[in-house]
């Protein structure tokens, strides 16, 4: 029973604790109709972790710096994801991801990759929702990350260019056609992986779960306190 408490009490305190470790998160630096802003995008591995790899991935390669929101449908998404050096996108047309299980609704603020109708289609290009798309759910289209906080509130000041932006020219010209064609392009300056440590708390409830001593209960339960204690 002591055992049975711990682990209810562990359980619940990391619930509260936020991100697992093994999650991240990505800060988007971009100029919008409102300017200069940024907004960042909380990854949950374990919500699609073949996404998510090949975003982190995507994102350490600087893959998304200087390029362009080219689509934005208010009603929709907003979609990026194509290099503004033709040489580049070539390159990662070719690296496609395996599907995987949709385990999250496409809710508004989630992103997730664009995909074709054919299997195993995700590269490089994202969708973030602005509204709920669950429609997208039964599509293949798995959520990776949600945009966190009021980082939507900078997501809805990206310029609506509607559909207008031809794909293929970008992917042949890059942004010398965009930024030719299509000056008023909202873009990003730079994406990047925060860095973030270890919370202890988390590896201490871990370590309690872990456990099944019964005569450290008391112990470990008067760290957590103490811990979760000294947090507040």
């Amino acid at each position: 029973m002591a055992f049975l408490s711990l682990r209810a009490a562990a359980l619940a305190a990391l619930s509260l604790l936020g991100p697992a470790a093994a999650d991240f998160r990505v800060k988007f630096d971009v100029e919008t109709t409102g300017g200069p802003s940024s907004f960042t995008v909380l990854v949950h591995e374990d919500w699609a972790p073949i996404g998510a790899a090949h975003f982190k991935e995507l994102v350490q390669a600087k893959f998304y710096d200087d390029t362009r929101f080219f689509r934005v449908i208010p009603t929709f998404m907003v979609q990026f994801g194509l290099s503004g050096d033709p040489k580049i996108s070539t390159e990662w047309r070719s690296k496609t991801i395996q599907d995987e299980p949709v385990k999250v609704s496409n809710k508004p603020g989630y992103m997730t990759f664009a995909k074709t109708g054919a299997p195993n289609s995700r590269t490089s290009q994202l969708f973030i929702n602005y509204v709920d798309n669950g429609r997208l759910d039964g599509m293949g289209f798995s959520p990776f990350g949600e945009v966190e906080g009021d980082g939507m509130s900078v997501v809805k000041q990206i310029f609506n260019c509607g559909e207008s932006p031809n794909q293929g020219q970008i992917q042949s010209e890059g942004n010398s056609y965009l930024d030719r064609s299509f000056a008023k392009l909202s873009k990003i300056i730079k994406a990047s992986v925060v860095e973030s440590s270890e919370d202890p708390v988390r590896v201490l409830l871990l370590w309690a779960l872990q456990s099944r001593v019964p005569g450290t209960c008391c112990a470990k339960l008067w760290r957590i306190s103490w811990l979760l204690g000294a947090r507040s």
